[in-house]
């Protein structure tokens, strides 16, 4: 499944790693532009889940229109491909209002999807997800799922990062269920040059300065009442699907809402919680910069912190 190349030609991409100012900045090229955003975030796709997603403010979303954000209720599941063809459909209506859309967002696999299409391949095996997951549970210290995948399909295990457990199990998954390697059954490669969209951006800021508003974000969000939001999705006779429940953020408040409410111990305090989700946070971070460094279609624009929303727009333009 590939996106419409003349479609994909008339559309701009933003994107970068998560509390670098991409939002913003989003917003204000959007205007320039005359565009209307579509988010290239796995997660605001999900209604409720907006604290932890960081979404765009309704003053935001009151400036330019934004497409594909709360979209699912958080016990659906949603696919790859699905987003793909909902992305597509957003374009088409962007651009009959003569208007240029605009992707903003930070999922890296999401903005490798519409640039190179989609391997839809089998449906779901959760039975088989659950038990590839529980394996490499049992024994955190070993990168058990790479080590299988390196064994029955070198080629995606030299792509993929020991600790992308999603991706390890998808494509393990796979192999058991088609008998035949990932990488052999998978066509994402790059359009021709002369094909490709000319305007993909991604904002590449200093280590240390994203470590610190990654750091500032998390308290933010718990300031904001992240505990509350978690405890209300727990509330809803449906539960989370299994995509919802491994957002980063709601993952770590779940884990201890869990502990706290069976009276597991120890529990860890508020504080250490906060600290668990910077470090993964972080960590994320340097996942979605290799993501960005390594698609050739993707223009690094590198920052100091210290420009303005403003001046980047304009220098983006």
């Amino acid at each position: 499944m590939r996106f419409d190349s003349d479609l994909l030609r008339c559309c701009w991409f933003l994107a970068g790693p998560t509390a670098c100012g991409k939002t913003a900045v989003g917003v204000e090229l959007a205007e320039r532009l005359n565009a209307e955003i579509v988010s290239l975030d796995s997660m605001s796709l999900y209604r409720g889940m907006d604290i932890g997603t960081a979404k765009p403010s309704a003053a935001e979303r009151d400036r330019v229109r934004h497409h594909l954000i709360d979209v699912i209720e958080p016990h659906e599941e949603y696919s790859l491909a699905e987003f793909v063809t909902e992305a597509e459909r957003a374009c088409r209506e962007i651009v009959s209002r003569g208007r240029v859309p605009l992707f903003v967002g930070g999922t890296g696999l999401y903005l490798r999807a519409v640039l190179r299409g989609v391997f839809e391949g089998p449906a779901a095996d959760w039975a088989l997800r659950r038990k590839l997951e529980q394996l490499a549970a049992s024994d955190p210290s070993r990168p058990v799922l790479h080590e299988r995948l390196r064994e029955v399909d070198p080629v995606s295990a030299s792509r993929l990062h020991p600790n992308d457990t999603r991706r390890l199990v998808r494509a393990l998954e796979v192999f058991e269920l088609t008998g035949l390697p990932l990488s052999s059954q998978q066509c994402e490669a790059p359009l021709p040059r002369d094909e490709r969209p000319p305007h993909v951006y991604w904002l590449d800021p200093p280590r240390d300065w994203l470590h610190e508003r990654i750091n500032r974000r998390v308290e933010t969000m718990f300031a904001a009442g992240l505990l509350d939001e978690v405890q209300r999705l727990l509330g809803d006779d449906r539960p989370l699907s299994h995509t919802a429940r491994q957002a980063l953020g709601y993952k770590e408040v779940l884990d201890w809402l869990e502990k706290r409410n069976t009276g597991e111990t120890p529990v860890p305090r508020t504080n250490e919680l906060i600290t668990l989700i910077q470090t993964r946070t972080r960590q994320f971070a340097k996942r979605q910069h290799t993501w960005f460094r390594h698609l050739d279609e993707c223009h690094a624009v590198r920052i100091d912190g210290t420009e303005s929303v403003v001046e980047l727009a304009t220098r983006l333009c």
